[in-house]
């Protein structure tokens, strides 16, 4: 499932293509993808134009003139691919129309966004802007952990009496948004936490130095354009790279980075999910 930078690495790479163009076609080839797609879709976004992009969570959301705001979500195989504009330094023409291409927006300026997703797990509504906090997707989410409202006292104050594995609990989007396991492996390697401790055992001091490597790692995420990881890929289609400097994520077998460090890294499965951590450095 793509995490934060992934989709903010998506959303930047369709803002030039969308942002102050008006959608001319919205062609809707199919009812529904996760969920049933919202009535008169096509005609709802037939026609306006696109004020803004922004990301919430793991959600694209793209503000209407009409009032109305796009909600985007990319699912496990969820790609937006542009075409016919430049993106970068590269013009992608218009690809012949695959099978899995749900949602085709043709804007005015030449460009076509095109929403593909093999397994459907995708979803995309529309909501009334000036009420989306209150979306049944959206209200219970918690602070961006880029944003001001996420810092060290906000989250010592909600760990500290939180009793389950403290992965599990920065897994939680009612606590922070848009963490996934991939960055949440890195964060707990970097700060030396085992992915097994509860929550409320470990110390405020070691919890709040959870908040500028939280940080750190998003934002060096974000700059190397996501993790490419199974079908994921940036909106030109395009590989990201912070996969490649993986400390702990999917490296199971392979020697720990730390200097001086003998250990190998481990992999566990909590909730359904691969923990990776080193056994020595992480406590």
């Amino acid at each position: 499932m793509p995490e934060l930078p992934e989709v903010e690495t998506v959303k930047a790479g369709i803002a030039p293509a969308m942002e102050g163009q008006i959608i001319a076609q919205a062609d809707i080839n199919r009812p529904d993808l996760r969920w049933p797609f919202p009535e008169n879709m096509s005609a709802r976004l037939t026609g306006k134009r696109v004020l803004g992009l922004r990301r919430r969570s793991k959600y694209i959301l793209a503000d209407l003139d009409s009032g109305e705001t796009l909600l985007i979500h990319l699912g496990m195989s969820g790609r937006m691919l542009v075409s016919g504009v430049k993106v970068g330094e590269f013009h992608h023409p218009h690809p012949v129309p695959a099978k899995h291409d749900h949602v085709v927006l043709h804007m005015d300026n030449g460009a076509r966004i095109t929403f593909n997703d093999a397994r459907r797990f995708g979803a995309m509504d529309l909501l009334d802007t000036a009420t989306q906090e209150d979306h049944w997707l959206i209200r219970d989410i918690g602070p961006e952990p880029l944003g001001n409202a996420f810092d060290e006292t906000y989250l010592v104050e909600r760990l500290k009496r939180k009793n389950s594995p403290i992965k599990s609990a920065l897994l939680d989007q009612g606590i922070v948004a848009g963490l996934g396991n991939i960055y949440v492996c890195e964060v707990l390697f970097r700060t030396g936490i085992h992915p097994t401790r509860k929550a409320s055992q470990i110390s405020a001091k070691r919890i709040a130095s959870l908040v500028p490597v939280i940080r750190e790692v998003l934002s060096e995420a974000i700059a190397a354009g996501g993790s490419s990881l199974r079908d994921y890929r940036q909106s030109d289609g395009e590989l990201g790279y912070f996969q490649h400097v993986f400390q702990v994520y999917d490296q199971e077998g392979k020697p720990c980075v730390t200097d001086g460090c003998k250990k190998t890294i481990q992999r566990i499965v909590q909730s359904g999910r691969s923990s990776f951590f080193c056994p020595q450095c992480q406590r």
